[in-house]
């Protein structure tokens, strides 16, 4: 058991060491510069699942996740960096720490992601990951941090000029099209129509609280990842139609949604990322963007990778792994390669294309933009979020989708 201690030791000490040097880096950071905060789930998740109760598949704190750039296992769903990272990178920014990691600070910001986690609290409960409703009362607490570090003013500046990225609903509609595939089109848009209604009150009470600059993230084609296309049928090469349909039926009322929520919301901006095309292409011709495998996860069980078992967790303890992720587009049976997440993290950053980037900003942009009004006259001082009934029905939007 020796080797089990020191593993354990050394983990503790390369997150110590992690900690320190963003500390470092934001204390001696102009406070001008705007933060990040990111909300979602494993898509984003830098480690706050490594601090909860929570299951083994809601986990990637073992080997062989983040080989690639950390060398060790970070709680990243992936072999290294993730989106988040490489935004926070190319704005200047430290490593954004992951609200439950102890001793972290956040004048950078706070990554509040969790694995698994849902716009609907529901999602997941069993295994106890982080809700977006969580999330966003840990983003309160961080509020109340910086009210204490920097003063009402200094926090309300920080919050006002920070971008708040998200990536969340892939886990609702799995979850859903799992245990109701045969459920009417009625049902299934009444439920997209649940999530998108959770998801857009999140929103509306970080404006509350000051956000003012958003980016968001739409939905992967989950239906077709490796995993998921085990629940279609016996041909690997399908797609699990359901999914997929919820899927789309998100996507396409998101840009109407941002739309709604600007003509709603002075001073709202917003940065629109479709990260479910950019994910065809290179599934459809992976060549073409420096890679050679576009269906086919690196990491896990089954001939497509397609078993969820990465790092031997699971019932199946048997796995296979690659010799070069950077030739995947997939990571593992869910979730995609760093070189994925950086070339998307590019484009996001600095992407023109308005059938990729859904303006009017880009990532760039959106971090140089400046909030005119003062965070002063809009800032609510009783955030009605913390009075919200935790056993309160889901808020519905009722949504318009032309398949």
């Amino acid at each position: 058991m020796a080797w089990r201690s020191l593993f354990f030791f050394a983990f503790v000490l390369h997150v110590a060491v992690i900690a320190t040097s963003c500390k470092a880096i934001s204390c001696s950071r102009p406070r001008t510069q705007a933060s990040l905060f990111i909300f979602g789930d494993s898509i984003l998740d830098a480690g706050n699942n490594n601090y909860i109760n929570t299951t083994v598949a809601q986990r990637a704190n073992f080997w062989p996740y983040g080989q690639t750039h950390f060398n060790f296992p970070t709680g990243r769903f992936c072999d290294g960096r993730l989106i988040g990272d490489f935004v926070a990178q190319y704005a200047n920014l430290p490593l954004i720490p992951p609200f439950l990691q102890p001793g972290a600070e956040y004048y950078d910001g706070a990554n509040f992601a969790s694995g698994g986690a849902g716009a609907l609290d529901e999602t997941f409960q069993q295994d106890q990951v982080i809700s977006l409703r969580t999330q966003l009362s840990n983003y309160m607490k961080v509020k109340d941090w910086l009210t204490r570090k920097l003063g009402s003013d200094g926090a309300n500046s920080v919050l006002s000029n920070a971008v708040h990225l998200f990536s969340i609903g892939a886990n609702d509609y799995f979850t859903f099209a799992t245990a109701n595939s045969a459920a009417p089109e009625s049902q299934s848009r009444f439920f997209v129509g649940m999530v998108l209604g959770n998801f857009t009150r999140v929103i509306e009470e970080i404006y509350k609280i000051g956000g003012r600059k958003f980016a968001f993230i739409n939905l992967p084609p989950v239906g077709c990842h490796p995993m998921a296309r085990t629940f279609e049928s016996d041909n690997s090469d399908s797609c699990f139609e359901k999914l997929s349909l919820l899927t789309r039926m998100h996507n396409q009322a998101m840009p109407q949604l941002l739309v709604q929520l600007r003509k709603k919301l002075q001073g709202f901006k917003y940065s629109l990322f479709d990260m479910n095309s950019e994910i065809h292409k290179r599934m459809e011709n992976p060549a073409k963007y420096g890679l050679k495998h576009g269906k086919t996860a690196c990491c896990g069980g089954g001939k497509y990778g397609e078993v969820y078992n990465c790092g031997g967790m699971g019932e199946e303890k048997e796995f296979n792994i690659c010799e070069n992720p950077h030739e995947y587009m997939f990571w593992d049976a869910a979730h995609l390669t760093e070189i994925s997440y950086k070339q998307f993290a590019e484009q996001m950053w600095s992407g023109h294309d308005p059938l990729v980037v859904v303006g009017p900003y880009n990532l760039e942009k959106l971090f140089q933009l400046d909030v005119i009004e003062s965070p002063l006259t809009t800032f609510v001082s009783s955030f009605q979020c913390q009075k919200q009934n935790k056993n309160s029905r889901p808020y519905v939007l009722l949504i318009n989708v032309n398949e």
